[in-house]
């Protein structure tokens, strides 16, 4: 169903049973997916590439152009995945010449307030509640959890199945499996409940736990934790992540549980 109140470019390809509410304008080059509801009052720039069956509510902004000075005009795009959710007062700009999308993966929920900026990637599953700010050129990996008014600072990445504690001030990368918060960023454990939930067994819990306690919580030097790490953890896929994901850190991992400030 489209709404007479609406405008909608002629342009502008949508699939089947999308609904558009009142007062929403919807651009040229835009492309929505079957089942996806609007609702009113949304703006769509030029760019957007929505999957099936998403939610975009009212005072949603998608695809406006990159607040980066560098940016000339080139032709990029916002990705959004089947099923996410993009809930009030959402922006979501488009990218730069450096990845040329933002991109949002499917099944993610999005709430209100929340700033995606340029060249943002977010993958599978991800919940960012209220209020978060994410500067551009962000990686967040699936299943991530974000509270509500953290800030993301800008090339940050951040691993899967993490989970971020509300009114978090995110500089460094966040490696995967884990809990964060305080300022600055540091650990608080591994993400235990979340990987349960997510089908992770007790045995791989506690091997993540056993890794984690060596690099952030009985160690300071992280080169000589990680050296601690191969020589006395077995090979497996969640070690190797773990290790991988610190040593490409370019801006450096979090804190550990010594390093807090009250």
């Amino acid at each position: 169903m489209l709404s007479n109140l609406a405008h909608i470019d002629t342009r502008a390809k949508l699939g089947s049973n999308v609904v558009v509410e009142p007062f929403t304008n919807i651009y040229e080059n835009v492309e929505i997916g079957e089942g996806t509801w609007i609702g009113s009052n949304v703006t769509i720039f030029p760019g957007a590439r929505i999957g099936k069956n998403c939610k975009i509510f009212p005072g949603a902004v998608i695809s406006a152009i990159p607040q980066d000075l560098k940016f000339d005009g080139e032709e990029t795009f916002v990705m959004i995945g089947d099923h996410s959710t993009i809930r009030e007062c959402v922006t979501i700009n488009r990218g730069t010449v450096d990845k040329h999308k933002t991109v949002v993966g499917k099944n993610c929920l999005i709430m209100a307030y929340v700033h995606l900026a340029h060249d943002v990637f977010i993958g599978n599953n991800v919940i960012i509640a209220n209020g978060v700010q994410i500067a551009g050129h962000v990686h967040v990996e699936d299943n991530a959890r974000i509270g509500g008014l953290s800030a993301v600072h800008q090339f940050v990445k951040i691993g899967r199945h993490v989970m971020i504690e509300g009114g978090s001030m995110v500089s460094k990368d966040i490696p995967p499996f884990v809990k964060v918060g305080r300022y600055p960023i540091s650990y608080e454990g591994v993400n235990s409940i979340g990987l349960r939930r997510s089908g992770f067994d007790v045995e791989k819990i506690n091997e993540i736990q056993d890794i984690y306690r060596i690099l952030f919580v009985h160690n300071s030097n992280v080169s000589k934790a990680i050296k601690i790490v191969e020589a006395d953890m077995h090979i497996t896929t969640e070690r190797d992540e773990i290790l991988g994901f610190i040593k490409s850190s370019e801006r450096g991992v979090m804190k550990g549980f010594q390093n807090r400030k009250s």
